[in-house]
């Protein structure tokens, strides 16, 4: 049994920083990840074990990510500040109990063996980040579409190219770095389709301004674009996906001022055998839900983590930083770790310094401004639903239809998106509605109608927060006799 002060959850860009922030102010901190080295999603990179000269191309930020991971390494050593951070890589948190004065964690190995089996802590920071949010569209479930963040992340770790002609399609400034990374790997990308217009940023200066660097790094994936000849192609969708085993070609569509399918627009197919679909991001809310914190919807139609200005939850001792509070990119996830350690270290008796606290809450708060007129110039557009067909497939797990969806709501009388999951079935499958679950709820709804905290919780509450065998369920602790959790209610 090992005992912190604190565990931080996830070593992506706000795990990181808050775990090295409270190791710093004299708290031992386990940081849990379920990679086998730190930097999350956005700073993944081939195996530190057999380092690669070129280990952080095309990365941003990167001297951001070796600082903390120098700092990190230096709290994990034998010298000085020895034992400050324990490294817990290759596992993830299954389950929390909240007991009376802290949270017992149990963890399973993502390879291998358990190596700790339980964590208690006396504080958490969760940091799970978040994942692609995808939509239907006929043939998706074809070898050869990819999730945006899938395409990326064979690029980053292990320089290997999903195919040869691509096309990257959805919403949202992501698509601009996997389109630019897949030309620099050396396949084709034959179009960039953006649902949006860039014409949304202009009509919100001041949070388009909020950070400066965002807006080089946009000339920059410009100029990359247009060194590899690539179109850009605005208000324009892929409403099929074409092939018998594998995709071979995919259909178009021009979308009005409104986000619906214009039928007066016939564009040409084009032929390619990846497609990488990206409409945003959606967090990861299991462990939020698993200690019983509060949510909202943020300006995206995600469910996040409700939290103050410094980080804290309602549930006390309970910290969440990242995008998990609002997706809002790496530096926004930076800074909220850092403050939400400064938060656990002050509620633990620890001096921090106020100016620094305010410094980052002004930070957060430009970071806030940014990101929603990012999610508002490139919102989830209006008919997407424009281009299904009764027998596409919108969850992938169960192989459940629109039609199937349609015929819960219109002739079984299903109101909300818990009912259409309990009478045809979507989101109960393996990936538990990661995948299905956004769509599924809009769908559950009249087109336009906006989601609410009760449309989107019951899809993100899962009483396992990861995958667990039978064998680890059998052999957990029962220390646990009155604690509280938090277990899914459908």
């Amino acid at each position: 049994m090992a005992r912190f002060d604190l565990a931080v959850i996830g070593a992506g860009p706000a795990g990181l920083s808050a775990a090295v922030t409270a190791a710093e102010h004299g708290l031992r901190v386990a940081l849990v990840d379920a990679g086998t080295q730190p930097g999350g999603q956005f700073w993944r990179h081939p195996d530190e074990h057999h380092p690669r000269p070129d280990e952080g191309r095309g990365q941003h930020l990167w001297s951001r990510f070796t600082d903390l991971r120098t700092r990190l390494r230096g709290l994990e050593s034998d010298s000085g500040t020895a034992g400050r951070v324990e490294l817990v890589s290759g596992h993830q948190v299954w389950f929390v109990d909240t007991l009376a004065e802290e949270f017992l964690l149990h963890l399973s190995a993502t390879q291998g063996e358990t190596r700790l089996p339980e964590i208690h802590a006396a504080a958490l920071v969760l940091c799970p980040g978040g994942y692609d949010r995808q939509l239907p569209v006929p043939g998706w479930d074809l070898p050869g579409v990819m999730a945006a963040g899938g395409v990326q992340a064979l690029l980053k770790a292990h320089r290997s190219v999903a195919g040869r002609r691509a096309i990257v399609a959805g919403t949202g400034p992501f698509l601009l770095p996997v389109a630019a990374g897949l030309a620099e790997a050396g396949a084709e990308v034959v179009a960039v389709c953006e649902a949006g217009s860039l014409s949304g940023w202009a009509r919100r200066p001041l949070g388009a301004a909020a950070v400066p660097s965002k807006a080089l790094e946009a000339v920059e994936y410009a100029a990359l674009l247009a060194r590899h000849r690539i179109p850009y192609r605005m208000r324009t969708v892929v409403t099929a996906i074409h092939g018998e085993t594998e995709v071979g070609s995919v259909g178009l569509g021009r979308l009005d001022r409104n986000g619906r399918l214009r039928t007066d627009v016939s564009l040409a197919d084009l032929d390619v055998d990846l497609v990488a679909f990206g409409w945003g991001f959606t967090p990861s809310l299991e462990l939020i839900t698993a200690v019983g914190a509060t949510t909202r919807v943020d300006v995206d139609e995600s469910l996040v983590a409700d939290v103050d200005d410094w980080q804290r939850t309602d549930v006390p001792g309970a910290y969440v930083a990242g995008e998990a509070t609002g997706v809002g990119g790496a530096l926004l996830a930076v800074a909220e770790g850092e403050l939400a350690a400064l938060a656990a270290s002050r509620d633990a008796g620890r001096p921090v310094s106020e100016p620094r606290v305010r410094y980052l809450q002004r930070q957060i708060a430009r970071g806030r401004r940014f990101a929603a007129t990012m999610h508002r110039a490139h919102p989830v557009p209006t008919g997407w639903q424009d281009w299904l067909q009764p027998d596409t497939t919108v969850c992938r797990c169960e192989e459940t239809t629109l039609g199937e969806i349609c015929a819960a709501t219109e002739e079984l009388g299903a109101t909300d998106a818990r009912t259409v999951k309990l009478l045809a079935r979507p989101g109960m499958g393996w990936c538990q509605g990661r995948v299905c679950g956004f769509a599924a709820a809009k769908l559950a709804k009249p087109v336009g109608e906006a989601l609410t905290v009760s449309d989107l919780a019951p899809l993100a509450k899962r009483t396992f927060a990861a995958p667990v065998s039978l064998e680890r369920l059998a052999t957990t602790s029962t220390e646990s006799d009155g604690a509280t959790s938090h277990d899914n209610d459908a």
